[in-house]
């Protein structure tokens, strides 16, 4: 097996695509092409977990934050960054991070949050725009049928929980071919009228080049009519963060003491305490600031997330309780997931969970 053959596996779920344009992910060290023996999975990439992957024979490191954010202008070993690459290189070990792309993933890292604390009727919080496409073409009639089961099979054509969704209208097309076509129909210089049907299908986005690969693999004319455009409609299966529930309330102490425990976190920071019951509850891995007003407008009782700044505080406004419970403790399962994932996908590959632990965060 091939990385690359590990890489295409875990995007054909958590596309590239869908990362933050701020990200930098996908294979940050290494070649595709080498043989994979086997892959060590992690949260950071640090010297220690290079280390961990040449003690165990790992030659591919999966790690959800990447370790190249910024361009590097040398490679000197003057920090904790250059040195991880450079000891990689040294030992022939690949790099790969996947980080946002796995955030926007609809069973990514926030799902897997929702899942450690057994919240149930989970939902994306902050979807994101612009996912979705649309193509429209026009084929002979005679061949929309095979056309459209083509397009379908190339992942177009799919809402929500439904599949094979299309809109068809039927019509008179016209041509003329020149003296330099080569028509599959009609005569050049001939204005031609063909039963055409017109053909809407939406498609994610991160699909396009292979629907359109598709289409004019499959259509018969020499020149394919069509039209892309973008939707604005919302899509539930990208995006940051969740929004989910407990079965049964609990109180604000008790939903504290819970975080705690299930999360392994030596404290926490929040808002005041607002004397009800929390049942609603959003979610979001990682640093989410970003996400209060959504967490707000969704109408959940607490917004579980990290690295909240003093004055984010002030936009609880006795509406919500905010709740941090610290970068790492917060992503902390992910590489968990990520594992199971795999292994779901690839069984009989060795897939290694990292013992170590990245957290730069210390507690006294």
């Amino acid at each position: 097996m091939l990385i690359k053959d590990i890489i295409e596996a875990l995007e054909k779920d958590a596309p590239l695509q869908y990362a933050e344009d701020f990200d930098n992910v996908g294979l940050l060290v290494g070649d595709k092409n080498t043989k994979a023996t086997s892959a060590l999975i992690t949260l950071d990439t640090t010297e220690a977990v290079v280390d961990e992957a040449i003690a165990k024979n790992c030659n591919l490191i999966i790690s959800f934050h990447p370790i190249i954010f910024k361009g590097l202008k040398s490679l000197t070993g003057k920090n904790y960054v250059e040195r991880a690459v450079l000891k990689a290189i040294k030992n022939d070990i690949a790099i790969y991070a996947i980080h946002t792309a796995l955030d926007n993933y609809k069973k990514g890292v926030n799902a897997m949050l929702c899942d450690q604390l057994n919240l149930i009727n989970q939902r994306i919080l902050i979807p994101q725009k612009q996912t979705i496409k649309k193509l429209t073409t026009f084929v002979p009639k005679a061949e929309a049928e095979q056309l459209r089961n083509a397009l379908f099979d190339a992942g177009a054509g799919s809402i929500g929980n439904y599949s094979n969704c299309s809109f068809n209208v039927d019509g008179i097309g016209t041509f003329n071919a020149n003296q330099d076509a080569n028509p599959t129909i009609g005569k050049k210089g001939e204005t031609h009228y063909e039963n055409e049907t017109q053909i809407n299908i939406t498609f994610p986005k991160h699909l396009e080049t292979k629907i359109l690969s598709t289409l004019f693999k499959t259509h018969s004319y020499e020149e394919v009519a069509y039209e892309i455009s973008t939707l604005e409609n919302t899509n539930q299966s990208i995006g940051m963060g969740m929004i989910a529930q407990f079965e049964q309330e609990m109180e604000e102490k008790d939903f504290l003491n819970y975080l705690k425990d299930k999360m392994k976190a030596p404290y926490v920071r929040h808002t005041q305490l607002l004397n009800k019951k929390i049942k609603k509850v959003a979610v979001l891995g990682g640093s989410g600031s970003f996400a209060i007003g959504a967490a707000k407008a969704s109408g959940a009782d607490a917004f579980v997330t990290a690295d909240l700044k003093y004055h984010d505080f002030f936009q609880a406004e006795n509406n919500i309780l905010l709740v941090d419970i610290g970068h790492y403790e917060s992503e902390q399962y992910t590489k968990n997931g990520l594992v199971a994932i795999l292994t779901k996908k690839i069984p009989n590959f060795a897939f290694v969970l990292s013992n170590t632990n990245t957290n730069p965060v210390k507690y006294f």
